[in-house]
């Protein structure tokens, strides 16, 4: 910068781009390290800009800087104090003797703070605190509840992609038919999925409508932070990635990049069900991009963190800024009702036929996940991120093959209450219903209706409060000899239970032992017999009066 330049700026005093600060008073490298820090924070969040070392503020008087300064270590030191990290441009030159120092930082639309919180904006000459309210500051600030909803005030109609539109209809006439959206006009098709917006009298994209349609440089200079990043990892290596891909990329661009890059690794296993070959991939298609859709539509498109899909031999792992909603946790995560983060964006996707209704991503990604064989989905829930790992193993291919058959004898597909509660039975042999419904997750009424359409197809049986496989199910997923030793643990558990009542009890009756194990009359009167057959107990008196009495003692 020559004299002239920097006298005109001197002249011009401090501006919304320009701020002096003194060298020689500071009191050390710390403290200039810090002003520089709260200032280009300020900038950065606003329009960008440069601090001036070597000038005194109040009376605009050229000072200074020590010649010896290290450039290396300021940069640093403000690099260190941002969140995230502060990149800037550091240059000197001479004025009337003197040196004075330039720190420069552009503004790229992300939301910067020092490491201790503080979030800070240009206004005119001075830095202010820029509150939670404001962190958006290059949208509308039209009331706006859904964030993808909102105006970009700094868009144009020049930043949409003409081909990603032309793309998106042709698409949806192959998934549609029937809508009449493709036949509209580029415009008037943006304007009905309300992807622009009148602002005024300009229209203008709405995050949306910058996520579907948005050109990549309109993407990476008005919403950084929609960025995918895809990492692969080998056998060899779980530690290290050895394949990358950052994508700023419109949704659906980076849905077909990503669903081609899994489909490259992911293996297929042929299961043979009766006459037909079932080809089931590692990582399914549709559910890995359910998965994906969910992670986009829901995401915290104001946190400055990117979607991360790691995928490992064994799993693909979806790492989502933005915890779950309040209501929502690991727990009810398959029936809580939608509570779409994104509702504009939803919408879209829905108008789009890319899902069927908003919200049943996460039940259809469970739903294949148990019908395949394979172990449930895992979601992981934190204060400002939601991870979502799914399994490429088939735990039992029986269970596939099972599933498979009853839903093409029966010419329909299992609600999935129904298909975890026989997974569950499978894996644990029995269960009460408390313990079904918390699996499934839903209400004890919901899952005994469940349970009642199961054992009225002959699938699974009520033991006294325990429900279990049929022994029908049992020969085709396991053995009559497990099913068989479940009977007798039944057994030997009644048996005991009932010797050692007798040990502090003359006498028992019927009523009592249904009781206190849980049966039914028929069950009750089935271990009756057997004991009686043992010679363990004795029948005393005869119908309403009849009572049993221990023979051991």
């Amino acid at each position: 910068m020559t004299e002239e330049e920097f006298k005109k700026i001197l002249d011009e005093g401090e501006t919304d781009t320009v701020e002096f600060k003194t060298w020689i008073n500071a009191k050390n490298m710390k403290e200039i390290i810090s002003l520089a820090a709260d200032e280009l924070i300020a900038f950065a969040n606003t329009k960008g800009g440069t601090v001036y070392f070597g000038v005194e503020d109040k009376s605009i008087m050229v000072t200074g800087c020590d010649r010896n300064y290290d450039g290396q270590r300021i940069i640093e030191g403000i690099y260190d104090k941002t969140v995230p990290p502060l990149f800037t441009e550091i240059s000197d030159f001479e004025y009337e003797g003197k040196l004075v120092i330039a720190i420069s930082v552009k503004a790229d639309g992300k939301t910067y703070s020092t490491t201790d919180g503080r979030c800070l904006k240009r206004l005119g000459r001075n830095s202010k605190p820029l509150y939670p309210d404001e962190l958006s500051n290059v949208y509308s600030s039209a009331q706006n509840s859904d964030f993808s909803g909102r105006i970009i005030s700094e868009s144009s109609l020049d930043d949409v992609n003409k081909l990603e539109v032309y793309s998106l209809k042709e698409k949806l006439r192959v998934r549609d038919s029937k809508s009449t959206l493709p036949d509209m006009d580029d415009i008037d098709f943006l304007r009905d999925l309300q992807l622009i917006k009148y602002d005024g009298d300009v229209e203008r994209l709405t995050i949306a409508g910058l996520l579907f349609v948005g050109k990549e440089a309109s993407i990476q200079r008005l919403l950084p932070q929609a960025e995918v990043i895809y990492l692969h990892y080998s056998v060899g290596n779980l530690e290290e990635y050895d394949a990358r891909l950052d994508l700023k990329l419109p949704l659906i661009s980076v849905i077909d990049k990503l669903t081609e890059r899994i489909q490259t690794y992911s293996k297929i296993e042929n299961i043979q069900v009766g006459l037909f070959r079932l080809e089931v991939e590692e990582f399914p298609e549709r559910v890995f991009q359910e998965a994906l859709l969910n992670a986009l539509s829901h995401r915290d498109y104001q946190s400055n963190a990117a979607i991360y899909v790691k995928q490992y031999p064994d799993r693909i792992v979806i790492e989502n800024p933005g915890g779950f909603l309040d209501g929502i946790t690991e727990e009810n995560i398959i029936t809580h009702p939608s509570i779409p983060r994104n509702k504009l964006i939803a919408e879209t996707l829905q108008n789009l036929k890319y899902v069927q209704r908003t919200g049943q991503g996460v039940d259809i990604i469970f739903k294949d996940m148990v019908s395949m064989g394979k172990p449930y989905p895992r979601y992981r829930s934190f204060n400002d991120a939601v991870s979502l790992t799914i399994f490429s193993a088939i735990d039992n291919t029986e269970f596939v093959k099972f599933i498979t058959e009853v839903q093409d004898k029966n010419s329909k597909i299992m609600p999935l209450a129904e298909m975890m509660i026989l997974r569950d039975l499978l894996d644990n042999r029995k269960e009460q219903l408390s313990e079904l419904a918390r699996k499934v997750q839903k209400s004890l009424d919901e899952t005994k209706k469940s349970c009642n359409e199961l054992i009225n197809s002959g699938l699974i049986e009520i033991v006294g409060k325990e429900y279990m496989l049929t022994a029908k199910v049992y020969e085709t997923l396991k053995s009559d000899v497990e099913y068989t030793r479940d009977k007798t643990i039944q057994y030997i558990k009644a048996k005991n239970m009932i010797l050692e009542y007798l040990h502090t009890n003359d006498k028992i009756t019927s009523a009592k032992i249904q009781e206190m194990c849980g049966f039914t009359k028929q069950q009750a009167r089935s271990v009756i017999d057997k004991m009686r057959s043992e010679e363990l107990i004795s029948l005393k008196g005869k119908g309403p009066a009849a009572i049993y009495v221990n023979m051991t003692d």
